[in-house]
């Protein structure tokens, strides 16, 4: 399989799962990490499959590579054991697309069949803007959530600080380790 196929593929997937996300949220898809990886990820895809060797093209698959390496994890080892449900949150609705399908397809094209632009320090640097821009939100009472881990008027400030280490970790491991591919 080559890297355009694999990519219209998840283009396909994508808009599956993107109908179903903005027929429920609208607007409010743009505060969830997990939606915002995913339209990255259509947008990247489309421009991979137009233009494969451009390097603007490798490196917005490699940042919705690591995104999504992020959502799928998060939601994985975070969301479900807090009580999402396996089932509910990675084989169900728009779950299915974004949590399980897109990820592992998109990001295993991007490992095997095209090329690598890594600049291992923007997947972090994104991931901390969006994640101090929703504690802030929460904090200030414009936004609950979306995610518990920003609900930061309901846990203590050690426990923020914790999520934010761990969270600003993870992006950065994978970050470096898909940029070492």
């Amino acid at each position: 399989m080559s890297g355009r196929i694999a990519n219209i593929i998840v283009i396909i997937l994508e808009a599956i799962g993107l109908s179903v996300s903005i027929s429920d949220r609208k607007w409010k898809i743009f505060a969830y990490y997990t939606q915002i990886s995913n339209l990255l990820t259509i947008v990247s895809s489309i421009v991979y499959v137009l233009f494969p060797q451009a390097a603007f093209s490798g490196l917005l698959r490699y940042l919705s590579s690591c995104m999504l390496t992020m959502t799928f994890l998060v939601t994985l080892f975070v969301l479900v054991p807090m009580g999402g449900g396996f089932k509910n949150l990675m084989l169900s609705g728009n779950g299915l697309y974004h949590h399980t399908l897109c990820p592992v397809i998109s990001v295993l094209s991007y490992i095997f069949l095209e090329a690598h632009v890594p600049v291992w320090y923007l997947p972090p640097v994104i991931t901390l803007v969006y994640g101090i821009t929703m504690m802030y939100m929460n904090h200030i009472e414009k936004f609950d959530g979306p995610y518990p881990f920003f609900r930061v008027n309901h846990q203590s400030a050690a426990a923020t600080v914790l999520w934010i280490i761990i969270l600003f970790g993870v992006i950065s491991v994978i970050s470096l380790l898909l940029g070492a591919v």
